[in-house]
């Protein structure tokens, strides 16, 4: 499942985001990458040891964990911290799979699901268009500053090169309490069949028995 939320964080922390990056050192990228990644890998990526990065990776995984849709469709049992990238005139990343297990402070943690959080306008560049392979072919994305992508990180994807201005970018990973993503989809539709029960009609019997196979289901396949 491959899911785009409008405004994933608030946009107070938007603005506050984009003033730190407008003022922070940038690295080659290809530091992070692996081996195979590394030669297709062409951008900047904010020196993750400044004090400043640190408090708004933080900030921003917390505005992620507080958001509804991201929750349900993620589930996140761990995530690592974010990364903000940088794509000027003539970067790209050419197609790559995401390392299936990726180092976190807290140890090693597999990568079930990757985000790409959009921080500018697509006005403000052509290109760097995100592109997904999935079953349905290739999908393209370039969402509004703000907005977010989910998607499974098992998948082939790249950015297509950058012709003018700049894109502004925070990626991440998840590793999800359900494994499965067909399992995962399953939770994600039942939550929202149930949710939408309750905004229509409050807590009925059709809300509760829904709520009790979502909790059902998910006692079966989490793994905590």
């Amino acid at each position: 499942m491959i899911l785009c939320i409008d405004q994933a964080i608030p946009p107070e922390l938007l603005t506050r985001v984009r003033a730190t990056l407008a003022e922070s050192d940038f690295r080659d990228g290809r530091e992070t990458a692996g081996w195979h990644a590394r030669t297709v890998k062409q951008n900047e990526q904010a020196d993750g040891r400044r004090p400043e990065i640190a408090e708004r990776r933080q900030a921003l995984a917390k505005a992620l964990q507080a958001n509804p849709l991201f929750q349900m469709a993620a589930r996140p049992k761990r995530m690592k911290p974010l990364m903000f990238s940088r794509y000027r005139e003539g970067m790209s990343y050419g197609n790559h799979v995401d390392d299936a297990v990726m180092a976190t402070p807290q140890g090693a943690m597999r990568t079930d699901l990757s985000f790409t959080l959009f921080l500018n306008a697509p006005e403000e560049y052509d290109g760097g268009e995100l592109l997904v392979d999935s079953t349905a072919g290739e999908q393209t994305y370039k969402l509004p500053a703000g907005a977010l992508i989910l998607y499974p990180s098992s998948t082939l994807h790249r950015v297509e090169p950058v012709t003018r201005g700049e894109r502004l970018a925070a990626v991440g990973w998840v590793q999800s309490q359900v494994r499965d993503p067909q399992q995962r989809e399953i939770l994600f539709d039942l939550d929202t069949t149930r949710r939408q029960e309750f905004d229509a009609n409050g807590k009925t019997r059709t809300f509760d028995m829904l709520s009790k196979s979502l909790a059902n289901l998910l006692r079966m396949w989490a793994d905590i």
